[in-house]
């Protein structure tokens, strides 16, 4: 069979989006393809995580869990989501022997595209003030932020579609677990936070090559290992034109791209995403080459 498939998800949502419901799952679909899956569980970050890098993310928590499964397994692919697919790219990048396979979606990789709102937003913030001031910083600080990029369509216009639902209680639960999964953002590490906002929103390292983690430099002409690229044609968080330029910047040989129809979070929840699991399965499988 195939080796074990580890899910690599942001830090700044909970992973349970991509299992929210039972007809809704991506990770439900990917053990229903045959696939052996595990999910990496970032925690919830305290007071104490306050100094906590993304290298202890990376190079700490992440390459723990790689080499765990290999040790298991004999090797293991990757499936990064959003910037868990940034920092899974990071990881290939640094590590490229420890991973057999590797599929990022939607996952941001230029972060200066000119439609990418988050990007124009994070480029203007003092970053060093608000985590000097506050150490980690509110999951409720970024939630307010990310419904702020487009008022009408996520809060107004989401809640004059419900009022079409109502009468249907299975539509209706799952409005309410969706909104329950907007709403419960853990707090970010401020350290991690400060590094990721500056090298890549608003220095653009992992494009320009100088992005360093746990003080190496992060060279993504080393991620030589078969990658697919997966992003959604009308994602406002990542841009299409956030993501494609990795086709261009990886060193691997078999690289393939796959546009998904839809938003950012209809990815993983969406009717027409229900392929997906059985399409990712089916590249793991194929011969290399």
């Amino acid at each position: 069979g195939l080796p074990p498939l580890l899910i690599v998800y942001a830090l700044v949502n909970r992973p349970y989006v991509l299992d929210l419901q039972p007809d809704r799952s991506t990770i439900r679909g990917l053990l229903q393809a045959g696939l052996d899956v595990y999910l990496l569980d970032w925690g919830t970050p305290s007071r104490a995580d306050r100094w906590t890098t993304l290298g202890d993310y990376v190079c700490g928590h992440l390459d723990r869990a790689v080499r765990h499964l290999r040790d298991a397994h004999g090797e293991t692919d990757l499936l990064g989501v959003c910037q868990g697919g940034t920092l899974a790219l990071c990881y290939a990048a640094l590590e490229p022997a420890q991973v057999r396979r590797l599929v990022t979606m939607v996952t941001p990789v230029d972060f200066h595209t000119p439609e990418n709102l988050l990007a124009r937003w994070a480029r203007s913030i003092d970053v060093d003030r608000l985590v000097d001031t506050l150490g980690n910083v509110p999951g409720e600080l970024l939630n307010a932020t990310f419904l702020a990029l487009m008022p009408f369509r996520l809060t107004l216009g989401k809640y004059l579609a419900l009022a079409d639902d109502a009468d249907d209680p299975a539509a209706l639960a799952n409005f309410l677990r969706m909104e329950r999964w907007i709403f419960d953002s853990p707090d970010q590490a401020g350290e991690a936070f400060r590094q990721f906002v500056k090298d890549l929103y608003q220095r653009n390292a992992l494009v320009a090559g100088t992005l360093e983690i746990g003080g190496r430099r992060v060279d993504l002409r080393r991620v030589t290992m078969p990658l697919l690229n997966v992003y959604a044609t009308r994602d406002h968080l990542v841009p299409p034109s956030a993501s494609r330029p990795l086709g261009r910047l990886v060193g691997s040989r078999a690289y393939a791209e796959r546009a998904v129809a839809g938003g950012h979070i209809g990815i993983y929840v969406s009717a027409k995403a229900r392929e997906l699991p059985g399409e990712l399965a089916k590249w793991l499988a194929a011969p290399a080459g």
